[in-house]
């Protein structure tokens, strides 16, 4: 049935819910599109969640609208179950739920409804914990032989997810509900554990001639197998999640004695060969998965509660089962020949075997890893709160260190990582033959996938092993490393295994190894070699060099590196297959990124690597792939600088087609946007002739409501920012340039990274083309994008400072452009967008908090570095045109709150500025608001003369400040010549970097002297008063006499003659 009439008309009925869901829930778009929309409409009406529920528990109806009508009510939890929650669900509605909740989910028979409505449950219970009470009776009565088995499953399954749930809270009230409920729990749960095992072991035990109807109810022992396995999950995440001090609990304590024991007699069931197991397959695997769960909570207790995981009994006999497990599966792990052609299925033990013991195996290395870390990195697995905790911290960082970590244990350790789990096992040299791309991604990520694969968690404890006992671990690996780095060892495998462990140790190795002569002796006649399997040790090569490239190699060695790295990426050479090069493109990107790479030693070697590298990208399917490749090149740009500029149309010419292949994914243009900014920055001026290329892009990005601009802005407004930069003034593409202004206008309206890369930009563009964006119509808009930031109450000090940079900026180009003339028009515009309004208020607010004292004190929003950066847009202003201030300050109708006598409207500013001087930090900053405030003078208005004594002390003070270790105490030490600059074509300079130096050297804070400066203004101001005898009579009167006397000996100091 389709629903047509408008959403909102329709009536909540069962029924009607019922058709809405099937709409929703069919494969025709409209009906779907229309039957979600009248989903959303009902989401707040009273009775609609009941209703789901009831639809869910019907099993007449189909269950794809069963499923819908649950996800729905799940849903609907998150958003409205929570009484703060806006349109929150309503009483009865919640009690007519919670009534249904447990009956719903164990009585259903289908496994992705019953787990789905386990997840509704663990999310209200989250919010409700007294249904816990309900789920426990229920939980004890199914476990009642009578009862249907699958409702006990169902039983443990929405226990296992509450409990999935609860541990995830933050809350203190959710924490304490778990931790209140644990102990009965725990017996409910072992009880029924310890039930269900003894069922299925008496089953499963070898046959001894009896006839027990144990032995003939083969599906019941099943059914038993599978409980036990769901209890013993519940029962990992409770007792790992629900204590805080497990080893304390004398249940708990009982019940770990218990699962060790069981673990000595699974354990070896779990890992026999199949062929000698009196047990079918499925059961072998359930009892596996049984031995999986144990290692899971092994570990998962060892990482948070490590010493409750050391004083539980029998710690270190369960790391010494595992770590047999680990020698065992380790005998049989990697392959016995090197020649790929000849892998086959020899010694390459089944998948799904593998799977088990692997998986053991694996938890193995993870329980010694966590026992090596809560011993030498404790402040990540403890805290400290009493005195009992710190006893216990200690005894089990004492036990393990004498009892596991021992010399011997720890040497067999090292060897057999080294010798079993760093060799390559057959299924990955046939992975590395039909699935190259796959193969090596994989590979590459695995090294921080150590949670999940075994050969990445061997290469991290061995890590561990060489950084805390590299007095142990040096010695022998070093022996090793000798005995087989010649060229007579052809002993592949082995020497790949040892490159292994040699990279890894580069930390604590280097001391005690001669690399350099390694690289010369040894690997650069290796990767020559031309025999079956060397791929092998090229790939090992290119990761080996990576790793202790930034740790010890030479600058004379580093010409033989860079030609290794040639030589791995030429595909002409038949044992460079595209792993080895793949590899080898990759981890070019750490030799490229080093902090001692010199691009001039690496440019006779540029050409090949860049072309070899860009040729990989085309030739690789998987787009993780070319995006690794492409930050390689993406890096060598950043790093070569200008000397990219003869590569930059290759690697432009390869990025249209990647951008057309990604489609909708948006990854890969990200890679290319931050490969195409790296080379803007790098080819400077040069980078011209691409911009028109880029240009489209850039307005796509930043396009308001465009798809591309949620994905894309900031790495678009990094480009946008690189071109600005690198443009000359007068250069072709400017008007194209300019076309994009209205894009910047947008893009000031967003938030965090995209609105400061936004100001930076306009800022850019006011010194590339100031004429263009202080004309009309753009002008004003600007200001008022500018003022509407300004009015933002949560505005960070950060992007504060940003604006009024720009508006500085501005200022100071429009008094460039036109002189006072062209200022006016800014400063109109300025008062009339709120600009100047915005500013004049804060700085208000900020006086009148510093009037407030006592109880009544308040602090203002306007006040330290943002106080200070409102001061600069109106000491710019002040420096260029002190009347266009006054004008400006006055227009804006914020001088004072009430009617005053024109003389003393402007003193709540002049206290409020003078004061904060004394609290500016920066010197430039300090010796512009003086000049400003100096300019005031020539208005000979009686509000600034009046202030005398507070400018005479701050002249002194400034001037003291800038005098001081001067040898000329006449001029300030802000005052510097422009020196002459001679273009460096080895050294190309941005040209916004030139434009930044004239706006540097131009700027009155350092081409300005200001004791010249305030001595001519004073000078001026006195005869404007007419003359000294009548400004002392008149004005100087008022200032006290020492302050006169300090300033009169303040010229003396630095030479004026008076």
């Amino acid at each position: 049935m389709m629903i047509e009439v408008a959403a909102e008309a329709n009536p909540l009925t069962e029924a009607l819910l019922y058709h809405v869901l099937r709409s929703a829930s069919s494969s025709d778009p409209q009906q779907i599109q229309t039957g979600t929309k009248q989903l959303q409409n009902w989401e707040t009406t009273p009775g609609y969640y009941p209703l789901l529920q009831t639809v869910f528990m019907d099993k007449s109806l189909p269950l794809e609208v069963r499923y819908l009508a649950i996800i729905q009510l799940k849903n609907g939890i998150d958003k409205y179950w929570r009484k703060t929650a806006p349109n929150a669900a309503r009483k009865e509605d919640k009690a007519q739920i919670r009534a249904r909740l447990i009956d719903c989910g164990i009585n259903e028979a289908d496994q992705r409804l019953a787990l789905q409505n386990a997840l509704v449950t663990a999310k209200i219970v989250r919010f409700e914990p007294d249904v816990m009470t309900q789920l426990i009776s229920r939980l004890r009565a199914a476990a009642e032989p009578t009862v249907y088995h699958l409702h006990l499953s169902r039983a443990l399954l929405i226990l296992l997810h509450i409990i999935k749930e609860l541990s995830t809270g933050k809350l203190t009230r959710t924490r304490a509900s778990l931790l209140s409920a644990s102990p009965e729990l725990f017996r409910v749960l072992g009880r029924i554990y310890l039930d269900k095992t003894a069922r299925w072991q008496s089953f499963f035990q070898p046959p001894d001639g009896s006839t027990s109807s144990a032995h003939d109810d083969e599906g019941g022992a099943l059914d038993a197998l599978d409980q036990s396995l769901l209890a013993l999950k519940v029962l990992r995440r409770l007792l790992v999640a629900g204590y805080d001090f497990p080893n304390r609990d004398a249940d708990v304590r009982d019940f770990w004695g218990v699962l060790r024991a069981q673990l000595g007699t699974l354990l070896p069931v779990a890992t026999e060969d199949a062929a000698a197991s009196p047990l079918a397959t499925a059961a072998r695997d359930a009892i596996g998965r049984h031995c999986v769960q144990l290692a899971k909570l092994y570990v998962d207790m060892a990482r948070a509660h490590p010493a409750a995981f050391v004083l539980l009994p029998d710690y270190f006999g369960l790391v010494h089962a595992f770590w047999d497990v680990v020698t065992r599966f380790g005998e049989g792990f990697g392959t016995k020949t090197a020649e790929m052609g000849r892998i086959g299925d020899d010694g390459d033990v089944d998948e799904e075997e593998a799977g088990i013991v692997e998986k053991l195996a694996h938890r193995g290395l993870l329980l010694i890893r966590a026992c090596v870390k809560m011993v030498f990195n404790p402040t990540l697995t403890f805290r400290m709160r009493f005195q009992e905790e710190r006893e216990e911290k200690a005894k089990s960082v004492e036990m393990v260190k004498t009892q596991l970590l021992e010399e011997s244990f720890v040497k067999e350790m090292m060897e057999v990582i080294v010798m079993r789990y760093f060799v390559f096992t057959p299924r990955d040299l046939r992975q590395w033959l039909e699935e190259p791309d796959e193969w090596e991604k994989r590979e590459d990520l695995d090294g921080e996938g150590f949670d999940f694969a075994i050969r990445p968690c061997a290469e991290k404890l061995f890590l561990d092993l060489a950084i805390n006992f590299k007095d142990l671990i040096i010695q022998p690996l070093l022996n090793v490393f000798y005995s087989i780095a010649s060229l007579d060892n052809d002993n592949i495998l082995f020497k790949d295994s040892v490159y292994t462990a040699v990279g890894l140790a580069a930390p604590v190795l280097h001391p005690h190894l001669d690399f350099d002569a390694f690289i010369s002796a040894t690997l650069v006649p290796e990767v020559q070699r031309q025999q079956p399997g060397y791929n092998i040790l090229r790939r090992r090569i290119a990761i080996l060099l990576a790793q202790w490239i930034s740790v010890k190699v030479s600058d004379q060695s580093r010409p033989l590196v860079y030609q290794i790295f040639r030589h791995l990426l030429d595909k002409s050479d038949a044992l460079n297959d595209q792993v080895v090069r793949v590899t080898a493109g990759r981890q070019f990107k750490n030799v490229a990124d080093d902090w001692e790479f010199k691009p001039d030693q690496f440019m006779p070697y540029a050409s090949d690597i860049f072309t070899r590298i860009m040729s990989l990208v085309e030739e690789v399917e998987l787009a993780e792939t070319k995006m690794a490749l492409l930050n390689t090149i993406s890096i060598m740009v950043e790093r070569m600088e200008h000397r990219v500029t003869p590569y930059a149309d290759g690697v432009v010419a390869l990025l249209p087609p990647l951008w057309a292949q990604s489609g909708p994914e948006h990854l890969m243009k990200q890679a290319i946007l931050t490969l195409l900014t790296r080379l803007i920055t790098a080819m400077k001026a040069d980078s011209r002739r691409l911009h028109t290329l880029m240009l489209p892009i850039i307005r796509g990005a930043t396009e308001p409501g465009s798809d591309s601009a949620l994905y894309l802005l900031d790495d678009a407004l990094d480009l946008w920012a690189a071109i600005v930069a690198q443009t000359p003034a007068g250069s072709p593409t400017l008007p194209d340039l300019l076309d994009l202004t209205p894009h910047l206008l947008h893009a000031l309206t967003l938030g965090s990274d995209a609105l400061r890369m936004a100001l930076q930009i306009a800022e850019s563009y006011l010194l590339l083309a100031p004429q263009p964006l202080l004309g009309s119509p753009f002008r004003p808009r600007l200001l008022e994008a500018l003022a509407a930031l300004l009015g933002q109450a949560n505005l960070s000090v950060e992007a504060t400072g940003y604006v009024t940079s720009v508006l500085e900026v501005a200022v100071r180009a429009a008094a460039g452009l036109g002189g006072e003339e062209a200022l006016r028009v800014l400063v109109a515009d300025m008062v009339a967008t709120g600009v100047v309004g915005r500013l004049v208020a804060g700085l208000r607010d900020a006086w009148e908090a510093g009037q407030t004292t006592g109880p009544n004190r308040r602090e203002s929003s306007v006040r330290g570095m943002r106080e200070s950066d409102y001061w600069c847009v109106l000491a710019r202003l002040g420096v260029a045109s002190p009347r266009l201030l006054v004008e400006a300050v006055r227009g804006c109708g914020m001088v004072a709150p009430e009617v005053v006598e024109g003389q003393r409207a402007l003193k709540w500013l002049l206290d409020e500025w003078i004061g904060h001087c004394d609290n500016v930090g920066s010197p430039a900053r300090r010796k512009l608001m003086v000049l400003a405030l100096t300019r005031l003078l020539e208005t000979g208005e009686a509000w600034i003369l009046m202030e005398l004594q507070a400018l005479m002390t701050l002249w002194t003070d400034v001037i003291v400040e800038l005098t001081d270790g001067n040898e000329d105490k006449s001029v300030d030490s802000l005052v510097y010549p422009r020196p002459e600059m001679q273009s460096d074509p080895d050294a190309p300079e941005a040209p916004e970097d030139a434009r930044r130096r004239d706006l540097l050297y131009a700027d009155e804070v350092h081409s300005v002297n200001l004791i010249t400066f305030v001595w001519e203004r004073v000078q001026a101001a006195v005869e404007a008063a007419g003359g000294q005898a009548r400004f002392e009579e008149e004005w100087l009167v008022n200032v006290d006499r020492t302050v006169v006397r300090e300033f009169g000996n303040l010229w003396d100091s630095v030479g004026v003659q008076r």
